[in-house]
């Protein structure tokens, strides 16, 4: 039986990147040898990396506007730490929607004074704070763009007149935004863009260097971008695979033309949880995120049921995480129109039964 994967990360991909990636694995293009044998320094891999980086910066409209990208390791929580060391010097602040926003906090901390300009703790971060302050002296303000637990996503950024920071690990190349309104960007690979094992970090080059603390080798970021991402053995596997995805999308149309399809999935779904009955969504309305609809059930004695025709049909990664209950429909750029369409027949077939 086909799967219908929601899972929220790693979380599924095109099945031709898969194809092209299990292809390489045992022989990267007629080399005789496999992606995950050959030199990082080799021509071929080099070769990769640096169609990787370019694609990024064509894709997020940032050609020629002074940013690098880069194919770093570590996950965003590595960022967490990274992105403070090469830019906090004496204050910086941070927007709070999260799990994943808190613990940016909490590594930024170990560093310097962190202020909090919002959160949304005090309704389980069921929307996302608007109208707050950021004060100009900030050395950067920071956001996560997209709360995969919570099904929350910011949709209009504050404008600053410091570097914005932002965590899109779950939403990146997603829909069109202004992408040069931030300083720095990361996402890790594993949700919108190839398999767990990579970081991309976007970073506009004139916002570095203005620390005064010694910046391990490692955690420079001006570094690897002298090194073109490979400052120690990249991922290669993972960095492949994520150019393969990058091209299936500009394949595609690229972000603007994803962006569409990632509505009427969402809209989709959104629909139903609104008109059946037995289904409450979790987020505010307006904050809702195209990639996570988080909802419940609100009659627990139907669980048994839902789950089992959920499994009959074939749908999987759809349980929610801990901090909200109840289930979590993840809509990744690869996730098919029609696996939402089997979600969504499930649960109004579900109504049927009650």
């Amino acid at each position: 039986m086909k799967k219908h994967n929601f899972s929220a990360g790693p979380s599924i991909l095109p099945q031709e990147v898969l194809l092209k990636a299990s292809e390489a694995v045992l022989d990267y293009n007629g080399s005789g040898l496999s992606l995950i044998e050959i030199s990082h320094r080799s021509k071929d891999f080099v070769d990769i990396m640096e169609r990787a980086r370019a694609l990024v910066l064509e894709l997020l409209g940032l050609e020629g506007k002074g940013y690098k990208a880069l194919f770093l390791q570590g996950g965003a929580s590595t960022q967490f730490l990274m992105l403070a060391m090469n830019l906090l010097e004496k204050r910086a602040g941070y927007l709070n929607t999260g799990a994943w926003s808190e613990k940016a906090i909490k590594e930024a901390k170990v560093l310097d004074d962190i202020y909090e300009v919002a959160s949304s703790k005090n309704a389980n971060f069921n929307y996302i704070p608007k109208q707050y302050d950021i004060p100009s002296d900030y050395d950067y303000f920071h956001c996560t763009s997209n709360n995969t637990i919570f099904g929350t996503q910011i949709k209009s950024f504050p404008k600053c007149d410091i570097p914005m920071v932002c965590d899109m690990s779950s939403d990146i190349f997603s829909r069109q935004l202004d992408f040069s309104q931030f300083g720095l960007i990361y996402a890790g690979a594993q949700k919108n863009m190839g398999p767990a094992g990579t970081t991309l970090v976007v970073v506009k080059e004139d916002i570095l260097g203005k620390v005064s603390r010694n910046i391990p080798t490692i955690m420079d970021y001006k570094k690897h971008i002298g090194s073109g991402s490979m400052l120690n053995t990249p991922p290669v596997f993972a960095v492949y695979t994520s150019l393969l995805t990058l091209e299936w999308l500009k394949g595609l149309g690229g972000i603007a033309a994803i962006e569409k399809e990632n509505e009427k999935k969402a809209r989709l779904m959104y629909s139903e949880i609104d008109l059946n009955p037995l289904f409450k969504g979790f987020a505010t309305k307006e904050d809702r995120s195209l990639m996570n609809a988080t909802f419940t059930l609100e009659n627990e004695n139907l669980k048994d049921t839902f789950e089992t025709m959920l499994k009959e049909a074939g749908v999987s990664g759809v349980n929610g995480h801990r901090s909200v209950g109840g289930y979590r429909a993840s809509m990744y750029n690869a996730l098919p129109i029609d696996s939402v369409k089997v979600l969504v027949e499930v649960m109004s077939e579900l109504e049927t039964k009650a």
